[in-house]
């Protein structure tokens, strides 16, 4: 699933929250409609079946209510990509990443294999399930952890166990840390806590370019890992990295000197479709948190075809949720590869793959709030659609039921479902980018102030409430605060089907009233 990632650090946070977001797209040539579920302990299943790989899977029995955006449609499994459980731990999951031959050799993916022929006769083999992917991870993981670092070691032991049929990166936060894991094959992964004072892009590409086997192994402050990996990649001559003062391995999985290598180039890719599909998404983001850095031109030291664009970096101020959604809406702005935009050429403006594209599902911002009592701490910022034309909406995460307007997605096209509203306003939208930007950005603007609002009075009302009330009240700001979005996007719609309609080939100067 393509998709587009940024983590934020807590000392980088415009109000030292932890936070955690992603676009979830859509494959080519098709959408998959997203909605906002609450799973309770109930429904939480206690033996789960994968409906891509169909493998089953024993889960304990006590998990916690966590929030979901599920797909809306049935047949494909649930994919519930994001959300916070009881303990105020969020995850989401998952980037899609790239590798190379050398890692998929030495670990294969785990693929399901169909049965093959028909029972009972002769040369019948029986099926084979997969290992886990995207469609699961939350499902089997989110619900019974209590820490970001706790979320690492359970994904961590069902890929060792089951493996995986697809490259993956993952994202776990509590209200101090931040983790991002990356599978490495079929069962090997690594994972890195994010610095408290940075920030991390990730589009669809394994990311991280520094990793400390030797912490993994030890005390694990900042680090973790397969158990095997070092003796692993040794064995398979995985290392790259040139100096031996740096890095080494002996057959055993020895450490000869350092033990800090470069993940990316060793597990990762430097296709010519990176270059046009990933690390372009990377230099652009960090290109608007570092402005300062000189990015244009040829002699610029980041470019947007790059191989070495930075895993993290230190922003040069702190960073809102304002400008989660800024970077993660982006078509390359002030770029002569903005689809929108007049500089440049007919081919630089198709050059690149952007961040905001037709495809986005949803956008999920997951924010944990330190200063804030637990019962209200989290808060899942949430839009769906294609994010140049949609708002990004504040929801509180301990809740027992999402907002029916974010909820009530099916296959049917109604602007009475947020997920379709925006659909309808940005087809009709991009049609004419420029006629219609200003009331987007209005809307845009409207709605998030109406969030901050919601949250501002809402932190009010239930400061002093007994925890047990909190849900309840929450909720009922949840539902207004959905109420509000939905006149402002019908309001937007209506604004943007005038303006578009009037450019309408089979209009005619001369009106009926004319004298």
């Amino acid at each position: 699933m393509a998709c587009t990632t940024i983590l934020i650090g807590k000392a980088a946070s415009y109000d030292g929250s932890t936070i955690i977001a992603r676009n979830e797209d859509s494959p080519n040539g098709q959408f998959e409609p997203k909605r906002m579920h609450v799973v309770s302990r109930d429904e939480q299943p206690r033996v789960y079946k994968s409906v891509e790989s169909h493998l089953t899977i024993e889960l304990p029995d006590s998990p916690m209510r966590y929030t979901s955006v599920p797909d809306a449609l049935p047949g494909h499994g649930v994919w519930a990509a994001a959300g916070f459980n009881e303990a105020n731990v969020a995850m989401t999951a998952t980037e899609t990443i790239t590798s190379n031959e050398r890692v998929l050799g030495a670990d294969p993916l785990v693929a399901y294999r169909p049965a093959v022929g028909v029972e009972g006769e002769d040369g019948y083999l029986p099926e084979v399930p997969g290992g886990i992917g995207e469609e699961d991870m939350v499902t089997l993981v989110l619900p019974y952890i209590a820490s970001a670092r706790d979320g690492v070691r359970r994904l961590g032991e069902l890929l060792e166990r089951f493996g995986t049929y697809e490259m993956n990166g993952i994202a776990f936060s509590d209200v101090d840390e931040i983790w991002w894991l990356e599978t490495v094959g079929g069962h090997h992964w690594i994972a890195k806590r994010v610095p408290d004072d940075a920030y991390v892009t990730m589009p669809n590409q394994l990311g991280i370019d520094s990793f400390d086997l030797a912490d993994a192994e030890g005390e694990q402050r900042e680090h973790m890992a397969s158990a095997d990996l070092r003796a692993w990649m040794a064995e398979n001559h995985l290392d790259l990295t040139l100096s031996s003062s740096q890095v080494g391995f002996s057959a055993k999985g020895a450490s000869e000197g350092s033990s800090v290598f470069n993940p990316r180039d060793a597990f990762g890719s430097h296709s010519d479709s990176d270059h046009v599909y990933n690390t372009p998404r990377a230099w652009y983001m960090q290109r608007c948190l570092n402005p300062s850095d000189r990015w244009d031109g040829p002699a610029a030291p980041l470019r947007p075809e790059s191989d070495n664009i930075p895993w993290s970096r230190t922003p040069e101020r702190k960073l809102t949720i304002e400008d989660v959604k800024y970077v993660l809406s982006a078509h390359f702005q002030g770029t002569p590869y903005d689809p929108y935009g007049k500089a440049g050429t007919d081919a630089t403006r198709a050059m690149y793959r952007p961040i905001g594209i037709n495809r986005n599902g949803q956008l999920a911002v997951l924010q944990i709030r330190p200063y804030r009592p637990e019962a209200s701490r989290t808060v899942q910022w949430m839009a769906f659609g294609s994010n140049p034309f949609n708002a990004l909406v504040p929801f509180y995460g301990n809740v027992d039921a999402a907002p029916e307007y974010l909820a009530n997605t099916t296959a049917r096209v109604t602007t009475e479902s947020f997920y379709w509203a925006n659909r309808v306003i940005a087809a009709l939208a991009d049609a004419r980018f420029h006629e219609n930007s200003a009331a987007v950005e209005r809307y845009q603007e409207k709605v998030g102030s109406l969030g901050h609002q919601m949250l501002r009075e809402t932190d009010a009302e239930v400061a002093g409430l007994p925890a047990a009330e909190v849900p309840a009240v929450l909720e009922q700001a949840n539902d207004r605060m959905a109420a509000d979005l939905k006149r402002e996007t019908e309001d937007l719609l209506g604004r943007v089907l005038y303006t578009t309609s009037c450019a309408m080939k089979n209009g005619f100067a001369m009106s009926d009233n004319e004298r």
